[in-house]
């Protein structure tokens, strides 16, 4: 799946479908030449799916669990079924300068947590002390929610990496009904060796407060956390993805915090505590203030606030 602009690609045309005879027909001969069975021709073929591919799917990527004990297997959404094996399976690599390169992508909170407040509020050890599990996030003051916001720049962010090679995998797709919980999300990109992890999210400061910045993790020691070797490599991810949000977005760097470098260091996140590879929060504007609102709530404005942070990461990672 790809992005034009602001949306989707609008959906290719139907093919016109011939006849069943003569499909049947067609197929047989096809089939028999390739030395494949008869039968599978009458039960379906290529025209039959349709040219959707199950791997490039929204909800057919996501890694990780929304249960607290960090099942492997992703719990099904509220509703609905379990995933299957295959359509949770990564897509097949792809060529680009960033072939080889794995980037988790972790899109903050998720829009089923306020009906999961006891969950959502249990505390999980930080590797400095303890925070809640995740929380609802905030939302625009006409009620956009940040978690709409950050799954849709994630799945953007996810096809722009993908052009480039990257094998990319994101926390969470819609496809829990809350959660996951913030250690876990620091596992995720831990389990799969990231070469590097991107937060994303939106603040909810003062109206009067702009802009965006990058969150950095600081050095953590002790109750299972060492962020010591990832200081460094964090700090030059962040420093990337903020140049080029700057460049895409023509958005300024935070008036309210950073000092104008639209760059925050802190030591009270879970997300960072608990990582083992490069990572990064993003808060990409402020979901309070009526100027950040509107270029949140805009399709075309996500798109390069995704563009932004896809340049930075290729830019870490020598693509």
């Amino acid at each position: 799946m790809s992005y034009a602009g602001p949306e989707f690609d609008p959906a290719p045309p139907p093919r016109p479908r011939r006849g069943r005879r003569a499909l049947i027909a067609a197929l047989v001969v096809a089939l028999a030449a390739a030395g494949v069975a008869v039968q599978r021709a009458v039960t379906g073929g290529p025209d039959d799916e349709g040219r959707a591919d199950a791997a490039s799917s929204p909800d057919s990527r996501a890694t990780g669990s929304g249960s607290p004990g960090g099942d492997a297997k992703s719990p099904a959404p509220e509703g609905g079924s379990a995933p299957s094996a295959s359509s949770t399976a990564r897509p097949p690599a792809r060529s680009g300068p960033l072939r080889g390169k794995v980037v988790v992508i972790d899109p903050g909170h998720n829009t089923g947590n306020a009906a999961h407040t006891a969950e959502i509020n249990r505390t999980v050890r930080i590797g400095n002390g303890g925070k809640e599990c995740d929380t609802t996030g905030t939302s625009t003051n006409a009620g956009y929610a940040e978690a709409k916001f950050t799954l849709d720049v994630s799945r953007r962010l996810r096809t722009l990496l993908e052009e480039q090679g990257a094998t990319v995998e994101l926390t969470q797709d819609g496809d829990h009904p809350w959660g996951p919980c913030i250690d876990e999300r620091a596992e995720i990109g831990n389990e799969a060796k990231a070469d590097a992890v991107v937060s994303v999210h939106a603040d909810g400061s003062s109206a009067g407060a702009r802009g965006f910045h990058v969150i950095l993790p600081g050095a953590v020691t002790g109750g299972g956390a060492d962020t010591r070797p990832i200081v460094g490599p964090s700090r030059e991810l962040g420093e990337r993805v903020a140049g080029n949000f700057v460049r895409a977005t023509g958005s300024a760097p935070s008036d309210y915090v950073g000092d104008g470098t639209g760059l925050v260091t802190r030591k009270d996140l879970g997300g960072l505590n608990l990582s083992k590879v490069p990572k990064v929060f993003i808060e990409c504007g402020n979901m309070r203030n009526s100027k950040d609102a509107a270029l949140l709530t805009s399709g075309k404005w996500r798109q390069k606030a995704a563009q932004g942070i896809s340049d930075g990461i290729v830019g870490f990672l020598g693509g």
